[in-house]
């Protein structure tokens, strides 16, 4: 671990890996593409001046809390067995997070026009999936309450990564993110996903009887570990990016699935990966969609990267 921590130059290591992340969640993916400075004025569905727009431009946390998304998600065995069995996160990971990305970068940045048409794309693909789990049980990807489940993850992992590793929140700023994300949410048809950190503790206490241990979650973080997500002197760095995003799971997630200590981050990683979260919170990516979407909203390119 240490050896690791020592082979990183930090500073220019996090510019590469952060303008890498951010091409790569502009490229085009599953046959949908946006322009995130068209057109002109026109509005997201989170607001320029809201907690989710500084929260989403940071890279690092992005990348962070997106896979602590995944473990919630798989802890829930219907939604676990429901991403595992009809993605290809085993047979092609990095396209997998490409599309992943586009669409985190499109539900909050992009014009409300596009943002709608690309949800209504997915809700229908949601809708021909179902099977039935390793346990038994049949599952419906359009289940609401599956869907409110898979919105809090993601709000919780996005949140709690910028929070942790590039700048805390308040209480106040914390509420208004999961907030925020209730009109994006409800297209996607998580009509009940929470509105505010009260209620994501209260529908984690209604989730975790349902929770089981599962060899998938330690399956995708080796892929995650493996996949070149970022230029190969920034592996080190991916590596304790893959263990922050496991030191951030809520204790009922964690003892839920089982993870061996091999997956926590030691002393000096969380230094380091707090270093690279807050160094990337300052870096201007004039290509990214947050910049982008300010130059559509008329808004100065670092706009979001003040105070």
């Amino acid at each position: 671990m240490a050896d690791e921590a020592k082979t990183i130059s930090v500073p220019g290591v996090i510019a590469r890996s952060a303008d890498r992340m951010m091409d790569e969640a502009m490229r085009p993916a599953g046959g949908y593409k946006t322009d995130f400075t068209q057109p002109a004025g026109e509005a997201a569905l989170a607001a320029a001046d809201s907690v989710s727009w500084r929260v989403f431009k940071n890279p690092i946390s992005l990348f962070v809390g997106g896979i602590t998304a995944v473990l919630m998600e798989f802890a829930e065995p219907k939604v676990r067995d429901g991403v595992w069995q009809n993605s290809t996160f085993r047979t092609d990971p990095l396209g997998r997070l490409k599309r992943t990305g586009l669409a985190a970068m499109v539900t909050v940045y992009g014009p409300h026009s596009q943002a709608e048409k690309m949800i209504a794309g997915v809700t229908r693909m949601h809708g021909r999936v179902r099977g039935v789990t390793s346990e038994g049980e049949a599952y419906e990807a359009m289940d609401p309450v599956l869907l409110d489940w898979v919105q809090a993850t993601a709000s919780y992992g996005f949140m709690e990564a910028y929070h942790r590793f590039a700048k805390p929140l308040s209480a106040a700023e914390r509420d208004r993110f999961y907030a925020e994300a209730k009109p994006a949410a409800a297209l996607y048809g998580a009509v009940g996903a929470p509105a505010s950190v009260v209620e994501f503790e209260a529908l984690m206490m209604r989730m975790t009887r349902r929770f089981v241990p599962s060899p998938i979650a330690t399956e995708f973080l080796d892929i995650m570990m493996k996949v070149p997500a970022l230029p190969g002197i920034a592996r080190p760095l991916q590596r304790m990016l893959v263990r922050a995003a496991v030191d951030i799971l809520p204790d009922q997630v964690e003892t839920a699935l089982a993870l061996c200590p091999r997956w926590r981050l030691g002393g000096v990683q969380r230094r380091i990966v707090g270093l690279a979260a807050r160094t990337a919170n300052r870096i201007v990516l004039r290509t990214s969609p947050a910049v982008q979407s300010c130059r559509r909203m008329g808004l100065p390119d670092d706009y979001l990267y003040r105070g």
